[in-house]
């Protein structure tokens, strides 16, 4: 059957994929900002997966729907039905809109004005404090720290790294400035302590551990500076977490342990984030036994945690159960089981995952997720469920394929070397499409 879809890409001369993904991503872009969306702004196809909607071999996904029906002015419905019955109502629709569209325009550029307003009324009473370090200050600050943990897990690097190097910059010039008060400098200490933990793990996730680790290092110190026990220990978790997705599972194992050895008294979900990193770091090593130790320490840990301070700032900076369970199949799978309970639980995770709107979620759990799915079928021999559940990341937008996704891909595409399905033709056409996805770097910096 010939869609409407395709008929209108035909009458607007748009069937190549360069002439059609521009159009796409501008509209895309429009709704997020209109519709205070930032999944929106990265929800662009692959090639192949545009050339499917238009041969009608596949129906787009809930954002990509959104997006189509802005651009053709026309519902998804008729989009996807035959292109004779709806041309005429399609034509209709195009026209009702037309007046929306231009509001919609008008009220996003007052927003982006009354944005520069407020980054020039920030700026000015930053300005209007210069000679002392005032209360207005330290909240712009600690404004800026927790729009910065809410932000990041939710949307492309790229959204979020200026702000981020720019207020991790001021944080450190008010501390060597030598104009705070005693309890203003360790709060002080404490935002550089966040801001280079957000700095390392940007660097980590532009695929640069050297980096990463730099940043790293200076929030431990910055820790320390501020006698934080809960941070010293966050920092630690950090350290397993870029050693772990470099490959270095002894060094991710020994940071996840020494930050639950030196801080025992942890009452808030640091402590069942450090278990957690050192199962899924012994998954790595292939030893069951210390990985069935470790998550079974994190569930108790579970149970009588107490949110602190760091878990109340949300975003990465708190482990939720949602994310506990995502270690909990990844570190099954490490260790290759593709039984029916890591079945379920990779499948649970993945509707877990599935929801935007839910406080959880983050794009790269949602990839790791669909990747963990991906494996536990491939150890049952489930190779057509297994392309089923890696296309939502293949076709990820090149800017949201952060280190970790990457490498989840890869294990996938190991994976299907094996002995019992790389012969077979989907395997090989999956393994060829992941050897092109791009690396991280180029991805989150273009």
């Amino acid at each position: 059957m010939s869609t409407l879809f395709r008929y209108l890409v035909d009458q607007r001369e748009w069937k190549d994929p360069r002439a059609f993904l521009p159009r796409f991503r501008e509209v895309a872009q429009r709704l997020s900002e209109t519709d205070q969306d930032p999944d929106l702004a990265t929800c662009t196809p692959a090639a192949s997966t545009y050339e499917a909607w238009y041969y009608n071999q596949r129906k787009p996904n809930r954002d990509a729907r959104r997006v189509l029906v802005a651009l053709f002015a026309c519902s998804f419905e008729r989009l996807w039905g035959p292109a004779g019955n709806t041309l005429s109502a399609a034509a209709d629709e195009a026209s009702r809109t037309e007046d929306r569209t231009t509001s919609d325009a008008e009220l996003r550029d007052m927003r982006k004005g009354a944005e520069m307003a407020a980054r020039r009324a920030r700026d000015f009473a930053m300005g209007a404090e210069r000679g002392q370090l005032g209360e207005e200050t330290m909240g712009f600050l600690q404004d800026e720290v927790r729009s910065i943990a809410e932000r990041y897990p939710r949307m492309p690097l790229t959204d979020v790294f200026d702000d981020l190097v720019s207020a991790q910059d001021e944080v450190f010039r008010h501390i060597e400035g030598g104009r705070s008060r005693p309890s203003q400098l360790r709060q002080l200490h404490i935002m550089a302590t966040l801001l280079s933990w957000f700095m390392a793990k940007a660097s980590h996730d532009m695929g640069d551990p050297a980096t990463a680790m730099t940043q790293a290092r200076a929030a431990g110190v910055c820790a320390q500076q501020a006698e934080h026990q809960g941070l010293i220990a966050l920092t630690d978790g950090l350290k397993s977490l870029i050693t772990y997705w470099s490959g270095n599972a002894d060094d991710a194992l020994h940071y996840a342990r020494k930050g639950a050895a030196e801080h025992p008294d942890l009452r808030g979900t640091t402590s069942v984030w450090l278990a957690s990193l050192e199962a899924r770091a012994a998954a790595l090593l292939g030893d069951a036994e210390s990985v069935l130790a470790a998550s079974e320490r994190a569930e108790r840990l579970r149970e009588r945690t107490v949110p602190d301070d760091i878990d109340g700032l949300g975003g990465l900076l708190t482990f939720r159960p949602e994310k506990q369970l995502y270690y909990v199949v990844e570190s099954h799978v490490l260790l290759g089981h593709g039984d029916a309970r890591t079945a379920n639980q990779a499948e649970q995770t993945v509707e877990i995952f599935s929801n935007p709107e839910a406080p959880h979620w983050a794009f790269g759990d949602q990839a790791g997720a669909h990747c963990n799915l991906t494996l536990t079928r491939l150890h049952a021999n489930d190779l057509d469920g297994a392309a089923a559940a890696i296309r939502p990341v293949l076709d990820l937008p090149p800017r949201q394929r952060n280190r970790g996704i990457v490498v989840s891909a890869q294990r996938v595409q190991v994976a299907l070397s094996r002995e019992s399905v790389r012969t077979a033709v989907v395997a090989r056409d999956l393994r060829e499409e992941i050897a092109l996805y791009p690396p991280s770097r180029p991805a989150l910096l273009r």
